[in-house]
């Protein structure tokens, strides 16, 4: 399952994803979150696997999908999965290219366990209704 947290900058966004992530923290659960740079670092429980992807070279939406994919044949027991701010994380601003990495990974994780949070800075109004139906 993926859901697509969307709403312009400053409207509180990162603030829920945190809330999100610490209380999934509590229970049993392997949690990933993926951002670009460490403003996170500080907020998040130990046990949340925090990555910053500026480590790696990854750029473009297939590139972090192929990354995902990655990080999810080594945790097998994987259970969530959260992004910070997609289109920073993947250097890519094209809503076309987002709906289309979006089905993507909607299709990665049909049969699997994990779920995906991921944020999305920006105006709904201007989205494709391919990445509106995540939201």
């Amino acid at each position: 399952m993926i859901k697509l947290i969307a709403g312009p900058k400053g409207t509180g966004k990162t603030a829920k994803l945190v809330d999100d992530i610490n209380e999934v923290a509590l229970t049993d659960s392997n949690v990933v979150c993926i951002e670009r740079g460490r403003r996170l670092d500080q907020l998040l429980k130990p046990n949340v696997r925090l990555i910053n992807v500026e480590e790696y070279p990854v750029k473009g939406f297939d590139q972090v999908l192929a990354f995902i994919c990655g990080i999810c044949s080594k945790d097998y027991d994987l259970t969530h999965i959260y992004i910070d701010a997609i289109c920073k994380v993947a250097d890519d601003y094209d809503y076309e290219n987002l709906g289309s990495f979006l089905a993507k990974l909607d299709e990665f994780f049909k049969d699997s366990p994990c779920t995906a949070m991921l944020i999305f800075s920006g105006e709904t109004d201007k989205l494709p209704e391919d990445v509106k139906k995540y939201i």
